[in-house]
C-alpha cells in the first residue's frame, strides 16, 4: 500500500506478533496505521452466540483498520494475526502528515478503501439471499478478478480455509465443504491436494 521507505521516513516502527495475537480489539480507539510486512491478519467480530464473522483477511503489503482513523470512531472489529507476523505501525498524526506530503498515496488509499466498500456490498447482497454455491462462486470470482486481477483462464488458488470461507459468507463449514465438492463436480472449481482452485 504505502512504500515502506516512506513509512519509515515518517518514523514508523516494526512490531513482531505471534500467531493468534491480538493487534487491537473491537471498540479500541484508533490511534495507528497498520501495514503488514510479513504474515497475515484477520479482522473479525463474534455474535452473542460466540460465532465468528470474518470481516476481512489481509496479507503482506496490505493495510488494515484505516477507516476509523479518518472519522475518529472506535474499531468496529478485532484484528488478530493468523501467523507469526511483522507489522509496520505509524501513529495517526504521522499518517496524516505523510498523506499531506504525498497526494498520490492519499489517492491510492482512497481507491483501496473504495474497493473494500465495493467488496462488502457484494458480500452483503450475497449473504442476504443467494444459495450457498452461488455465494461461494461469487466470492471466489471477486478474489480472482477484482483483488488479484487474474485472467479468466488462469488457475487461482483460494487463499482461505473452508472455515474462513464459512465465517466470511455466514455459512456453516459443512455447507461450504459440500458446496465446494458440488462445484468441483460441475467443473467450476478444482481441488488439488485439498487446495481449492478457481
Amino acid at each position: 500500500m504505502i512504500p515502506e521507505d516512506i513509512l519509515f521516513e515518517f518514523n514508523a516502527k516494526t512490531v513482531t506478533y505471534k500467531k493468534d495475537e491480538k493487534i487491537f480489539t473491537e471498540n479500541d480507539i484508533a490511534r495507528n496505521y497498520y501495514q503488514i510486512l510479513k504474515g497475515a491478519v484477520k479482522m473479525n467480530n463474534f455474535n452473542d452466540d460466540g460465532k465468528e464473522f470474518i470481516q476481512g483477511i489481509f496479507y503482506k503489503k496490505q493495510s488494515f483498520g484505516e477507516p476509523p482513523l479518518f472519522i475518529s470512531v472506535p474499531y468496529p472489529a478485532n484484528a488478530m494475526t493468523l501467523s507469526d507476523s511483522e507489522i509496520i505501525i505509524l501513529p495517526k498524526k504521522k499518517l496524516f502528515e505523510l498523506l499531506t506530503d504525498h497526494q498520490e498515496i492519499h489517492f491510492k488509499i482512497t481507491k483501496a478503501l473504495a474497493k473494500r466498500l465495493y467488496y462488502k456490498a457484494i458480500i452483503a447482497s450475497e449473504i442476504s439471499g443467494q444459495e450457498p454455491m452461488h455465494r461461494i462462486l461469487r466470492f471466489f470470482d471477486y478474489l480472482k478478478n477484482d483483488v488479484h486481477k487474474l485472467t479468466l483462464n488462469s488457475n487461482f488458488q483460494i487463499p482461505y480455509t473452508r472455515q474462513q470461507i464459512a465465517d466470511i459468507l455466514g455459512l456453516r463449514v459443512e455447507t461450504v465443504i459440500r458446496s465446494i465438492k458440488s462445484l468441483e463436480k460441475k467443473g467450476e472449481v478444482k481441488i488439488i491436494s485439498r487446495k481449492v482452485y478457481r
